[in-house]
């Protein structure tokens, strides 16, 4: 593939976004017929690696978590999401859109990413029916336990 040809899937590619590099592990959780699936194989054409599940027995670079309304609680998701990843790695939400069935309220993203211990860094239209939250944890828990002020 020439370098031009490189350059016209960097743009058109709609992982682009997401901030994936080759070589990165990325954990899928959440996955169902609904799903985004050229952002799937934007992922991992970005990566080189194909996404792994829930039965991923290692420490993954990022998780996607798919989530929809009907899908159980949110915050219990996303704690058990930054189980499976190193402090600042991120955690990318995806939920549907305003009107999609399934459509998750931004206030509640941020009330469960809050309680689960992260923060919103980016949200991105992640293709035609869904939204990507960037969550993240923090890299250090360094003074907060103990420390002076």
């Amino acid at each position: 593939m020439s370098a031009t040809a490189d350059h016209a899937e960097e743009r058109t590619n709609p992982a682009d976004q997401l901030g994936f590099r080759p070589g990165q592990v990325v954990q899928e959780l959440g996955w169902d017929e609904d799903t985004e699936q050229e952002l799937r194989e934007g992922i991992e054409a970005v990566t080189g690696q194909p996404l792994v599940d829930e039965d991923h027995d290692d420490v993954a670079d990022a998780v996607v978590l798919w989530f929809r309304e009907d899908d159980g609680d949110l915050t219990d998701a996303l704690v058990d999401a930054t189980t499976l990843i190193d402090p600042g790695a991120p955690v990318w939400l995806l939920t549907p859109k305003t009107g999609r069935d399934g459509h998750v309220e931004p206030s509640e993203i941020g009330e469960a990413a809050r309680t689960a211990g992260l923060a919103q860094t980016k949200t991105i239209s992640a293709g035609g029916d869904w939204t990507g939250s960037r969550l993240v944890t923090p890299k250090t828990t360094a003074g907060k336990a103990g420390g002076r002020r």
